[in-house]
């Protein structure tokens, strides 16, 4: 079998992925490229490019792009490319260091009206009712197709044994465009979420109890989603190879973009992100030490090390996250133990103006905001209509999250240059002794598999491709493999966050020894979902894409 796999990566000397977040960290999709690329990068070498977005400044450079001019065969300076489209070359500095190419695509911009006229001839794609960000995504997906060709070109690689791979509805475009100048590529499309499912959920509609109900297409007309619906749904039906990174999301592309993807691809996951014992140790010390001293100015009251800390990320989609659900089941916490000691964090990222001056003020003084407590340790430019701090503060207002259980909201991104913590995500991770995602809407989850593989225990739904994939595999339990997986519906709300107020709770009674076991099973449970693991998916999506490739180039031949 290993054998097969590496003759079917020998056909392929040149992998090309793109996506919006090569080198630009936005959500979770450049945890999948980053933490990938290392396994990818010891199958392929140098025969994988990433392309990405080239968004940067000199004032504002990417923190993770490496400029190497000479890489490539210096197709930087060498390459003639139209609509006034150019590049850089280097590599991405993450585990593997793989090549990566930065496009600069703003002379796209004048000739889409052209590209769009050409994709509803040839495809049928509807790009009338476009609107917001689609015609940035179209732009950088039809310069990212564009570079490809070239690059296998300048290379002197076959068409034939290259494969262009493009993720979400921001590159479909490329791909189409790709099939059309490019017809021997093989392509591969991955959905990590369906536009169409995201807007179902984001709009408060009940996604799962009238699941087989849903048409895509009347929906995408009734929310406003016609252009981008219209242009995921013809990339995953023209694709070679279509993918999805859960069974959960395969399901969801069955149903609403009327095709069922060829491969489930999961999420895997980097271990060397993981830091060794010593360093951990003395990670959790610092970051534990950083959030009680920021708990104490803002609360005016003190926090010792044995406050047991809580907390859910990610991106800051109130419904679809759970951050509605977390802080009701926070509540609810309180209502059924109010004198335990515990701290709830919300680190979500929201419109940030600055940190809080008063906080800041407090911390150098050593000193407390005593006279009007606060939960936030930024200020926001939209604090009188962000769903979290409203939220927030009605509770405060009727009396709860004060009796034991205190709340505070981060709300912007941890990258060790907030003002305020100081300390990068990964690195806050070991401070923490138990996590909370209880999601509505996650196609897949990589916030709680990065909790365990952190080895700190999590709570999430079986709304997500990762919860499934616990269920599929393990023992439903904290205590057997890191995991408590809760059931959500569209109509048990308030028993889900009852579940997770027992969880936590029952966590929270836990000896440190029997704590020390969770946090080691979370560790294996996590050492599972290794990329070493996970990659055999992509390995099997190549393959359908060379066959299937082979099929519709040997069927055009026979029509001439």
């Amino acid at each position: 079998m290993q054998d097969s796999k590496r003759s079917d990566r020998d056909q392929i000397n040149l992998l090309m992925e793109t996506s919006w977040e090569v080198c630009n960290k936005i959500g979770g999709i450049y945890t999948v490229l980053s933490t990938k690329a290392r396994v990818l990068q010891q199958q392929f070498g140098d025969r994988l490019v990433f392309v990405g977005p080239d968004v940067w400044t000199p004032e504002n450079p990417s923190p993770t792009f490496i400029e190497r001019k000479t890489l490539l065969k210096s197709c930087a300076s060498k390459l003639k490319l139209p609509y006034g489209i150019s590049i850089r070359a280097g590599r991405w500095n993450i585990p593997g260091s793989p090549q990566v190419i930065l496009v600069k695509f703003d002379g796209v911009y004048r000739h889409l009206n052209d590209i769009y006229g050409k994709m509803w001839e040839l495809f049928g794609v509807d790009s009338i009712h476009a609107y917001g960000d689609y015609d940035e995504g179209c732009a950088f997906a039809v310069a990212s197709a564009i570079v490809m060709d070239a690059i296998a070109k300048h290379l002197k690689v076959k068409t034939c044994n290259t494969v262009a791979h493009f993720n979400e509805w921001t590159t479909a475009m490329g791909l189409l465009y790709m099939k059309m100048i490019s017809p021997e590529a093989r392509t591969v499309f991955t959905t990590h979420a369906t536009s169409i499912g995201r807007s179902i959920c984001g709009n408060g509609k009940p996604l799962y109890d009238y699941f087989e109900g849903y048409n895509g297409d009347q929906m995408a007309r009734e929310l406003n989603m016609e252009s981008k619906h219209s242009l995921e749904k013809t990339a995953a039906h023209n694709a070679d190879c279509f993918t999805a990174v859960s069974e959960l999301t395969a399901k969801e592309c069955e149903q609403l973009l009327e095709i069922r993807p060829q491969v489930v691809t999961p999420n895997g996951f980097e271990p060397d992100f993981v830091p060794v014992k010593d360093k951990y140790l003395k990670l959790r010390k610092a970051g534990r030490e950083k959030i009680l001293s920021i708990a104490k100015a803002l609360k005016g009251e003190e926090f010792d090390d044995s406050t047991m800390i809580v907390a859910t990320s990610g991106r800051n989609e109130y419904r679809n996250k759970g951050l509605d659900l977390f802080l009701d089941a926070i509540t609810d916490l309180e209502k059924r133990n109010p004198s335990s000691k515990v701290l709830a964090l919300v680190l979500v990222p929201a419109w940030v103006k600055e940190p809080s001056q008063t906080l800041l003020a407090a911390m150098a003084n050593g000193s407390s905001i005593k006279s009007y407590p606060d939960f936030m340790t930024h200020r926001l430019n939209n604090e009188d209509c962000d769903s979290v701090t409203l939220r927030i503060s009605r509770l405060e207002s009727e009396g709860y999250l004060k009796d034991g259980v205190s709340v505070i909201y981060v709300p912007c991104y941890l990258d060790g240059n907030d003002g305020v913590v100081g300390i990068s995500y990964y690195d806050i991770l070991p401070a923490l002794d138990i996590t909370v995602f209880p999601s509505y809407y996650e196609p897949w989850g990589y916030t709680p598999l990065e909790s365990i593989a952190f080895g700190v225990p999590t709570v999430t739904t079986d709304k997500s491709g990762f919860g499934q994939w616990i269920l599929a595999n393990f023992i439903n339990s904290i205590s057997a493999c890191g995991v408590k997986v809760v059931g959500r519906t569209d109509s048990n709300y308030q028993e889900a966050a009852s579940e997770i107020a027992h969880q936590v709770e029952k966590y929270s009674s836990m000896s440190d020894s029997d704590r020390a076991i969770a946090g080691k099973a979370a560790v294996d449970t996590a050492s599972k979902a290794d990329w070493k693991f996970f990659i055999s998916a992509y390995d099997e999506a190549f393959r359908v894409a060379t066959k299937r490739r082979d099929k519709r180039i040997s069927n055009k031949n026979t029509t001439k």
